[in-house]
């Protein structure tokens, strides 16, 4: 699954997970997306970890992104689901990456943004 701006198919990733419109979700085993609108998008507090549970909750094994905050990381590694660094703007150009095994893990998250308007 990877946070993107626009709901269509050469869209760019979103730089913030939790706030992000949409979510593409690649099936890789039949090789199908679809994209799913982020009910947390414009949530007053707790945008992060109410994402987070929508990917655990669309059964996602990975997670691309360019940044997650510590409380959505806790929900998602309590899941099991592998959270990797994005590499390029475009979601199709990092899905590509992902399915080459070029992209890192992501080890690093900050404490989230509060207040976010």
């Amino acid at each position: 699954i990877i946070p993107v701006n626009e709901n269509k198919q050469d869209t760019s990733v979103c730089t913030s997970f939790g706030r992000a419109p949409y979510y593409l979700l690649y099936d890789t085993e039949n090789n199908t997306t679809e994209y799913i609108v982020n009910p947390a998008f414009q949530a007053q507090s707790g945008a992060g970890v109410k994402a987070a549970q929508l990917v655990v909750d669309q059964g996602a094994n990975a997670l691309l992104t360019v940044r997650c905050g510590q409380n959505a990381a806790t929900v998602l590694n309590a899941a099991e689901v592998e959270i990797y660094k994005t590499m390029f703007d475009g979601a199709a150009e990092n899905l590509e990456a992902f399915q080459k095994g070029n992209l890192s893990l992501l080890t690093e998250f900050h404490p989230g943004y509060h207040k976010h308007q």
